[in-house]
């Protein structure tokens, strides 16, 4: 399975954007889906995750209420909507998948999936 990631770029603080996942060879509706993101210096952070079997979303305490993790069954597409960033969102995002939801969705080992990363920078 290869996940697709693409929608990172420069943005304002305050400011707006979506991130996408395509994974090949999986539908998203029975692949539990995520993203992580990784700021320089810093360990690989959790930041939203999708259960794919009920739809049920989770948050990291740092993005609620201004990330939302959605996804579209007949793109087949996963997105990150990002609102209000802030110069600490900083970091390279990843996609990541798995073939069965986890309780420790939280950790990047639990993930056998790996996307390439996109850029996400915020400035003033």
């Amino acid at each position: 399975v290869q996940l697709q990631a693409s929608g990172g770029g420069w943005v304002q603080t305050g400011g707006s954007l979506r991130l996408s996942c395509a994974p090949t060879g999986r539908t998203v509706s029975r692949y539990a889906l995520g993203w992580f993101r990784q700021a320089p210096g810093k360990e690989r952070e959790f930041v939203a995750a999708k259960r794919e079997s009920n739809g049920a979303t989770y948050y990291a305490d740092s993005v609620k209420g201004r990330f939302t993790i959605s996804r579209d069954n007949a793109k087949n597409t996963v997105y990150l909507q990002m609102n209000n960033l802030k110069s600490e969102d900083t970091a390279i995002y990843y996609c990541v998948g798995r073939e069965y939801w986890t309780t420790a969705y939280y950790l990047p080992s639990m993930y056998t999936n790996w996307g390439q990363g996109t850029q996400v920078t915020v400035s003033s």
